[in-house]
């Protein structure tokens, strides 16, 4: 799904929870303080954008848009459970990242200035090509923020396991709390970890304004389902070659 079809209207992200300012992965900013460890979120918005699409069928509407100033009050929450007992001071960070496509800045716009309104830090990449996702910034910032200080707690908000599984369990193994959030159906190598931890996104209070209407293999309804494409067949002319399916 383009930036074009998901990008929400600002006050459907808008809420009253305000974070620390953060400024973009590999710069520096007012909490790089000494001492200072972080609950991280990192947000894969167009690893998510696909997966809400593919539960949904299309466009989500706002019901089924994610409510970011919720999913900031759960992130406040579990750093306040974190913190628990420490010694050092323990502050949360969260970014979305994202993929900004030609053409369209002005239809996106709104929706960046609301999370960053909202507390959130933005990093947007130009979409230039199949090889302009933010999967290699996200884990330089995750990699950023381990330093120093160090993390409490981090929670990625993406179902690529080939990008973040192996950096995650890495960091699961320091003894860091690590937990991926996002949909059961397509992150099942989260679901079934024995070091990571899943949370489904629905099960966030207030994150959506209304159930999701979703259908897995596992719960399917007796009179059958229609599965969506995850993406057009004409996909197939742009595309790199690779593995057919058998």
């Amino acid at each position: 799904m383009s930036a074009r079809e998901t990008a929400p209207m600002a006050d459907e992200v808008a809420g009253s929870v305000h974070g620390n300012e953060s400024d973009a992965p590999g710069g520096t900013s007012t909490g790089d303080i000494t001492g200072v460890r972080r609950v991280l979120l990192v947000w894969d918005a167009p690893n998510l954008d696909m997966g809400l699409g593919a539960i949904l069928g299309g466009r989500p509407t706002a019901a089924y848009r994610p409510r970011f100033d919720a999913l900031g009050r759960w992130l406040l929450a579990r750093t306040a459970e974190l913190s628990a007992g420490s010694t050092q001071r323990v502050e949360p960070e969260a970014t979305v990242f994202t993929n900004i496509a030609p053409g369209t800045a002005d239809v996106v716009r709104p929706w960046v200035e609301a999370l960053r309104n909202v507390g959130y830090a933005v990093f947007a990449k130009p979409k230039i090509d199949e090889d302009s996702d933010v999967d290699s910034d996200m884990l330089a910032h995750i990699q950023l923020r381990r330093s120093g200080a160090g993390l409490a707690g981090i929670m990625v908000a993406s179902a690529d396991g080939q990008a973040f599984r192996e950096p995650l369990e890495e960091v699961a193994a320091t003894g860091v709390p690590v937990q991926v959030l996002g949909f059961r159906e397509h992150a099942s190598w989260a679901v079934t970890s024995d070091i990571l931890g899943f949370v489904d996104l629905e099960d966030i209070p207030g994150v959506f304004r209304e159930p999701l209407p979703r259908v897995s293999l596992e719960s399917l309804p007796d009179e059958g389902a229609w599965l969506q494409p995850f993406r057009p067949l004409s996909a197939l002319l742009t595309s790199r070659p690779a593995q057919g399916v058998a």
